[in-house]
């Protein structure tokens, strides 16, 4: 440490002791020996004294100049280190907000998705990941993949190494078996991590489920297998509620796959999940709102998100009977439940849409629960209403004439011509839109183009993937009604509001 000289220190008031000493010696000479000293030594004692005035003057002159010179440095710094502290904080926003998207698709993402070092042992997972394998995250994180895989896992991966390091991505498809012995088909993807030399340093693996394709044969001694669910026993006699053993044929072990999910449907072995609607405008009185959400129980207490089971579902053409599951259920517990004072709004598939006797079982089932009809709200995709137009504006007809609420989900600026053609009471502003909308000026203009359309319209709107405090100020400011994300509430089981 450098230590400043003794010097050093006492030299800004040298000059002034010297000019103290030679002013109170002039005084003391002009009081008692003015006769007594010579014209030459009382010149010599101003002229010293005036010199030392002088260097004063200097000294003050440039002490103010380093003062300024300073001032100026540290008018410099103060701005640098506040535009630093602003970065962080926009950096720390960021992150935060990134956070919860991660979270949301680690949460949600149909794909078992991790990342290997060269050596394979894992660094990142999602929870698909660790759930194929009934592990808890620790139990997989900066561990060997041979430690907590099984062969056949394993040796899939080990045989693709070689390729990987010569930083080749990898495509393959395979039967996987879950620990309870259900066989799954998944298309496989090894990408390699290079670094700034082009050397792997650790490689992608992505398990994605597939469904299996329809032209393929079926052994006669699986096809007893196919189970018809049969959820509610009705007058009306759904076309669609019938599997047609031609349109799910897989090969081999894979038709347990379609059994196993008929059997869900039929044994209700689902979960429900719920987040909560919140209005913007905390003077709103309203019902309470929430969207219905669902998993299906795999194995044990594991969950299968929605990304994993629906595909297979859609393409087997049981989502009317999963669509009925789920609105007996809710109509269940409205029933006992008749002060709750809740909206549920359910998401209708493509094939739900175009089943005529799906509005009557609706109407059954209100009118044997004795269940209000505006306590339902049936949340209809934009891209399902386009696709099928017809059937959408039949559905929403016939189920706002019984008194249940229709919502548009994933609405953008391109989705206007729809409201010529369907009434609904509710637009859902496509999440894509709503996470942009403090950093992109087109996006922002968007959203206020379908708000200001929608209110002229007499329609609420319900803003998607709302994820900060922030965002919820600016729809605030616009006049949204509804906002729905992170942000407002994470998913809940649906236990806990029967609670």
């Amino acid at each position: 440490m450098h230590r400043t000289s003794l010097f050093h220190i006492v030299k800004p008031y040298l000059v002034v002791c010297i000019a103290l000493i030679l002013t109170i010696t002039l005084v003391i000479i002009n009081i008692y020996f003015v006769n007594e000293l010579t014209l030459h030594w009382n010149a010599a004692l101003w002229l010293s004294l005036t010199l030392s005035l002088l260097l004063i003057a200097i000294q003050i002159v440039r002490t103010e100049r380093n003062i300024k010179s300073y001032s100026d440095q540290l008018l410099v710094s103060k701005e640098r280190l506040a535009n630093e502290i602003k970065h962080r904080l926009w950096a720390e926003k960021i992150a935060s907000e990134s956070k919860i998207r991660l979270q949301l698709i680690d949460e949600n993402i149909p794909i078992m998705l991790a990342y290997f070092n060269i050596d394979l042992r894992c660094r990142y997972h999602n929870r698909t990941f660790s759930r194929w394998f009934r592990l808890k995250p620790d139990q997989i994180d900066g561990r060997l993949l041979m430690e907590f895989s099984n062969e056949e896992f394993f040796s899939g991966i080990k045989n693709c190494v070689e390729e990987i390091q010569a930083g080749k991505t990898v495509h393959n498809e395979r039967i996987l078996k879950s620990a309870k012995s259900f066989p799954y088909i998944f298309t496989e993807q090894y990408i390699p991590h290079l670094d700034s030399k082009g050397k792997a340093i650790g490689f992608y693996t992505l398990h994605t489920p597939r469904a299996q394709k329809k032209n393929q044969a079926i052994p006669k001694n699986k096809a007893k297998n196919l189970v018809k669910p049969e959820l509610h026993k009705t007058n009306e006699s759904p076309a669609k509620d019938n599997i047609n053993p031609q349109s799910t044929q897989i090969s081999g072990s894979g038709s347990t796959t379609v059994a196993r999910i008929a059997q869900a449907i039929e044994g209700g072995e689902f979960n429900l999940y719920y987040q909560k609607i919140s209005p913007i405008k905390s003077n709103t009185a309203s019902s309470s709102h929430y969207e219905i959400l669902i998993r299906m129980n795999e194995e044990e207490n594991n969950l299968m998100p929605p990304g994993s089971f629906l595909p297979l579902v859609d393409q087997f053409k049981m989502m009317p009977q999963l669509d009925r599951w789920i609105v007996n259920h809710i109509v269940q517990w409205l029933s006992t439940h008749a002060s709750a004072n809740s909206t549920f709004c359910l998401n209708i598939a493509k094939d739900t849409l175009s089943d005529p006797a799906f509005p009557l079982f609706i109407q059954n089932q209100l009118q044997e629960m004795n269940v209000a009809a505006s306590t339902l709200c049936f949340e209809v995709e934009v891209l399902d209403a386009e696709a099928n137009a017809a059937d959408t504006l039949i559905f929403a007809q016939k189920v706002r004439e019984l008194g249940c609420l229709v919502s548009l989900c994933s609405f953008t600026s391109d989705s206007f011509e729809l409201l010529d053609k369907i009434d609904v009471d509710y637009l859902k502003i496509d999440g894509s839109l709503v996470c942009n909308i403090l950093r992109d000026e087109d996006d922002l203009e968007k959203i206020i183009t379908i708000n200001q359309l929608a209110h002229k319209m007499e329609i609420k709107t319900i803003a998607e993937l709302v994820e900060s405090d922030d965002i919820i100020t600016k729809l605030h400011q616009i006049g949204v009604d509804y906002a729905q994300g992170f942000g407002v509430s994470k998913a809940l089981p649906f236990r806990d509001l029967e609670s």
